[in-house]
Order: structure tokens, then C-alpha cells, then sequence
């Protein structure tokens, strides 16, 4: 399989599989309050089962070609992650997101990986519009979107029902022609 170094700080890219079930499962444990603040990634992994079955779920998307999962270690240790939620190769459409506990906040490793996702979605794939969504309150998210190019395209008011609070979600978008004048520049 692949490794993706991400920089000079021990971080890299790989897949995230169902064999990770208890790799996966002690790493939503450390950071499960701090990810669940916004969305409810992993909360439905509270064993080696369950999180595996997680895990799994991903890899059947990743065969059917319409979702995937990488996982973010630093220094042999997972700490997060990013995905394509959703990956539309007939429409050349996706959608990519992230996790990530908060010993490993702050340190770019998101806006690595994920402009490796758009890069391939872009480049290797076809994709015309990768897009990022997210809470409005989820700055650091946000911050991601900012960092990758992407334009906010719009607010979708209380739209997310999230631990008894209805959020706004923005929408951020960038296009292939776009990505490609970035990257080139």
C-alpha cells in the first residue's frame, strides 16, 4: 500500500483499513470529545467490532469508487484523517473532509493530506469541483478550506442537527481549472 510523507515531521499519509479496528478505536478514544464537537465521525465505534464495521464501510465505498478514508499518522501513531464523503467520478463531483484528535491540532497536517486528496480527486480522477463543508462555528476547518484555494460559496442556515443544536453549514468549493491556476502559481 502507500505511504505519503507529508513534510519533514515524521507525518504521512496511508490507508486507513479495516485491520486498524483497534489502532482506529484507541485514537477516536483520545480525541472523541474534541471530534465530536462538529461532527459525529467514529461515534458510533465504541469497540473493535464496531469499529471496524466503521472501517469497513469506507473500504466498501473505496471498492464501489464512491467514498474513501486516510488515515494521518505522525510519527508511527494515528492521529486523524481525511476522506472523500462522497466521490461522484461520472459527475466530477466530491466532497473532502477531515478529522483529527487535539494533540495533533495545529500543525497543518489536515491541509497536507487533504491537498493530496484534491490533487489526485483533480489530477489523477477528473474531478471538476472538489468541495468542503462544515460547520460555520468549525474555524479550524474552515481554515482548511481557506488554506486550499476554495471559495465559500454559501450558507446552508441550520441546516445540521448536531448534539441538540441546529448548525450552519458552509459550503466552499474549488474547481479543476482553479486548483490547477494554484497550484501552477
Amino acid at each position: 500500500m502507500y505511504a505519503i510523507s507529508l513534510g519533514d515531521d515524521g507525518a504521512e499519509l496511508r490507508p486507513l483499513e479495516p485491520w486498524h479496528a483497534e489502532e482506529f478505536l484507541a485514537h477516536l478514544e483520545r480525541g472523541r470529545e474534541f471530534i465530536g464537537q462538529y461532527i459525529p465521525f467514529g461515534s458510533g465505534a465504541t469497540d473493535v467490532a464496531s469499529a471496524r464495521a466503521a472501517l469497513q464501510k469506507y473500504a466498501d465505498q473505496r471498492a464501489a469508487d464512491t467514498g474513501s478514508l486516510h488515515g494521518l499518522w505522525l510519527d508511527g501513531k494515528l492521529v486523524g484523517g481525511v476522506l472523500f464523503l462522497n466521490f461522484d467520478a461520472e459527475r466530477g463531483n466530491c466532497e473532502v473532509g477531515c478529522w483529527l484528535e487535539p494533540a495533533a491540532a495545529g500543525r497543518g497536517l489536515v491541509t497536507r493530506a487533504a491537498r493530496v486528496l484534491v490533487d489526485w480527486a483533480v489530477e489523477e480522477r477528473g474531478m471538476h469541483r472538489v468541495e468542503w463543508i462544515a460547520a460555520a462555528a468549525n474555524e479550524p476547518s474552515l481554515n482548511v478550506a481557506r488554506r486550499l484555494g476554495m471559495r465559500r460559496e454559501g450558507v446552508l442556515r441550520q441546516s445540521y442537527p448536531h448534539r441538540g443544536v441546529r448548525h450552519d453549514l458552509e459550503v466552499w468549493a474549488v474547481l479543476a481549472e482553479e486548483w490547477r491556476g494554484r497550484q501552477g502559481a
